[in-house]
């Protein structure tokens, strides 16, 4: 069998040429073998009709044998030929066609030069593409935070309109009074507190 994979003929033909021949050569082996059977059996009948016939079946098949190693021998030696013959006429594409889906190859032809700065093309497109994708995830990323940020300000400004609407209802117009009042209000509200944890340890005690 030829080494050639002939890839240009199996585009062509759905199969590669020498796996045509293959099944040529095997389909020929199993008809010669179904032949040399049926001639045995052909053989061994006419023997049955014949008396005193000193010929058994066992010499019957060691000749049938014989014979279908001999056929076989010229069949191979007449295959390499008929191989040689199918690929490099019968089944081989001229180099100077091309199949309808190449055609248009024909209109755009590059040399090998046009075809490495197209390349060259390529993958620069390819880099400048993955630089832009990374530049995008990272302004993702940046709005993301920028969102968290201003939803934290949007908390802050809230918090600070409570504090002044607190200072407004107690009487303190002025967001810096309020931020006193409050802290005032803080220390009054921690002395309170360590009033009452001394007089729960006080009373644990007695």
């Amino acid at each position: 069998m030829s080494v050639d994979p002939m890839t240009y003929e199996a585009q062509f033909f759905g199969f590669t040429p020498q796996t045509c021949m293959l099944r040529i050569y095997i389909a020929f082996q199993d008809y010669l073998f179904e032949v040399m059977q049926a001639v045995e059996q052909v053989i061994l009948k006419k023997l049955e009709g014949i008396p005193n016939c000193e010929i058994s079946p066992v010499q019957v098949r060691k000749c049938t044998e014989k014979f279908l190693c001999f056929m076989k021998g010229r069949f191979d030696k007449l295959f390499v030929k008929m191989e040689q013959l199918f690929l490099q006429w019968i089944l081989r594409i001229p180099p100077n066609i091309l199949l309808p889906e190449d055609k248009s190859q024909e209109m755009h032809s590059y040399s090998d030069e046009e075809f490495q700065l197209l390349q060259k093309e390529i993958e620069q497109l390819q880099e400048k593409y993955k630089t832009e994708l990374c530049t995008k995830q990272a302004l993702l990323a940046e709005l993301e935070e920028q969102k968290t940020v201003q939803a934290k300000l949007k908390q802050t400004l809230a918090l600070f309109d409570e504090l002044e609407n607190v200072g407004r209802n107690h009487g303190t117009s002025d967001f810096r009074d309020s931020l006193v009042f409050l802290a005032q209000n803080s220390r009054k509200l921690q002395d309170i507190r360590d009033n009452v944890e001394k007089e729960s340890k006080r009373l644990k005690i007695s």
